[in-house]
């Protein structure tokens, strides 16, 4: 059963006396001296202390294993690589308890959500255990050339850089070894060192269902640029897999052009949430809540831009301020707690300004708008109204709890505003108009659209945004063939 709050003292310390500490090389974790403090963002108290590892020499070490295992994992059959990830999948479940509570004490989401997190994280690997088996291929006689045949075949890309942010510390992870693995290619993985620690609790998971030394590698370091940039300066590595901000995307692009490597890039969003004329009161503040509360505020998916229809934008507006008032800000790890903190303190004071600069332009604060006193990170559930367009709200990734509403007199303003961004990773459309729904959804410029309701992630569903959030898909069918190489071979 899961772990029910309050959190007893001696469970947390049971957990942090079986955590790793170490970044993870061909099999083991590698041992160091510990100068990376992991703390608590409810409290700003450190949880425990790892190493933080040389990024040149260990990324070398991680890169020299993964590259010396490649051919093999590579020959493996993949319905053996299909049961490894299942064991791992299971492993997850089994182990759901020291994940979901590492989460939360790492990353300070609420324990129910991390228990979310763990599921969702999971289902990668079950997704990938079953996509592993399907890779496709194509034989056809050659149309114009008598005895001759066209056969096209997948192949892995090779040895991979997986970078993962702090926001979902272990589904990101999942996301990317899944179908890296169901492909046939070894990886080395990079998360943020504000939350190692679930990464370091999958290393365990997967080693546990099987996977070979070597295969999978996690280096943890401060060092992150000269991590990445160590790596992909070695033409053996052949694939980098990114999920973060835009300017740190548009960096590793570039460093990518060297050795040409295969990029995937899921980066910023400033997801706008259209509330239509014909939208259910009711359907639309739930799909609102989950939208921009979910994780804290802090998802790249999250509903940054409210536009709401002028002829409902009133009884819209206090139906979901009236929601969101009743959220329950605290430690993730105490019960009734519904929000949680922030990762840092600079999270902290980049809401503070948001409101501030949209306050001084003209907006009208209906709730929250001041940051808590005390320990840890907190800012409460804020909610704008009459946000006018030129506050930085709408340019900028809020990634926090602050929901500001943009009044709009038509459709095609709404669509207008919503598409006046370089981002295009999410965007959400509520109505029960379905030829203007339709309409709308066409119209939109983003990689995924959802209709009606405030989450849409789904590993059978391909994750990924157009414009600068993003190339590549994560996910589904297309998120397995991020990882092979198609090979073209002439019959005669």
């Amino acid at each position: 059963m899961p772990l029910t709050p309050p959190i007893d003292a001696a469970t947390i310390d049971s957990l942090i006396g079986r955590m790793p500490t170490s970044s993870f090389i061909n099999g083991d974790f590698i041992g160091g001296e510990k100068d990376l403090s992991v703390e608590n963002p409810a409290t700003g108290e450190e949880i425990i202390a790892i190493a933080s590892a040389n990024a040149a020499a260990v990324g070398m070490d991680a890169l020299d294993a993964a590259c010396a295992t490649a051919a093999d994992w590579a020959a493996t059959t993949p319905r053996h690589r299909s049961e490894i990830l299942r064991r791992a999948y299971e492993l997850c479940h089994e182990r759901a308890d020291d994940l979901a509570l590492t989460m939360t004490m790492e990353m300070g989401k609420p324990l129910a959500e991390a228990y979310g997190e763990v599921n969702y994280g999971a289902e990668f690997l079950r997704w990938f255990s079953e996509e592993a088996v399907r890779t496709t291929g194509r034989f056809r006689p050659a149309p114009a050339v008598p005895d001759q045949d066209v056969l096209v075949y997948s192949q892995p890309v090779g040895p991979s850089l997986l970078i993962t942010p702090w926001n979902f510390p272990f589904s990101m992870g999942t996301r990317k070894i899944g179908p890296a693995l169901a492909a046939g290619c070894t990886v080395v993985l990079k998360p943020a060192s504000l939350t190692p620690l679930s990464s370091l609790l999958l290393m365990e998971i997967l080693r546990d269902a099987g996977v070979p030394p070597g295969v999978v590698n996690c280096v943890v370091t401060k060092e992150s640029s000269t991590f990445s940039r160590t790596l992909m300066e070695d033409p053996r590595l052949r694939k980098i897999s990114f999920t973060g901000s835009t300017p740190v995307g548009r960096t590793l692009l570039s460093q990518a052009s060297r050795h040409v490597l295969r990029s995937s890039m899921e980066l910023g969003g400033n997801a706008p949430f259209l509330v239509l004329e014909s939208a259910d009161i009711d359907k639309t503040v739930a799909a609102a809540m989950a939208g921009k509360f979910r994780n804290n505020g802090e998802a790249c998916t999250a509903a940054n831009r409210i536009y709401v229809h002028t002829n409902i934008a009133e009884r819209f507006t206090a139906a979901f301020t009236a929601k969101v008032e009743a959220l329950v800000l605290g430690n993730g790890l105490h019960e009734g707690t519904t929000l949680g903190p922030l990762i840092d303190n600079d999270a902290v004071t980049k809401c503070q300004e948001l409101v501030d600069d949209a306050t001084a332009k003209g907006a009208e604060v209906l709730l929250g708008g001041q940051v808590e006193d005390g320990p840890g990170h907190f800012y409460p559930a804020t909610v704008l109204s009459n946000v006018p367009r030129d506050a930085r709200v709408n340019r900028e990734e809020i990634f926090g709890p602050v929901a500001p509403i943009i009044i709009c007199d038509t459709v095609d303003d709404m669509v207008e505003a919503a598409n006046d961004t370089e981002f295009g990773l999410m965007s959400y459309v509520c109505g029960q108009d379905i030829d203007e729904v339709r309409d709308v959804v066409g119209r939109i410029e983003s990689g995924m659209v959802a209709v009606n309701v405030g989450v849409a992630s789904d590993p059978s569903a391909p994750f990924g945004g157009v414009k600068e959030s993003g190339i590549g898909r994560e996910g589904s069918h297309e998120g397995l063939a991020e990882y092979l190489e198609l090979k073209y071979v002439r019959m005669g």
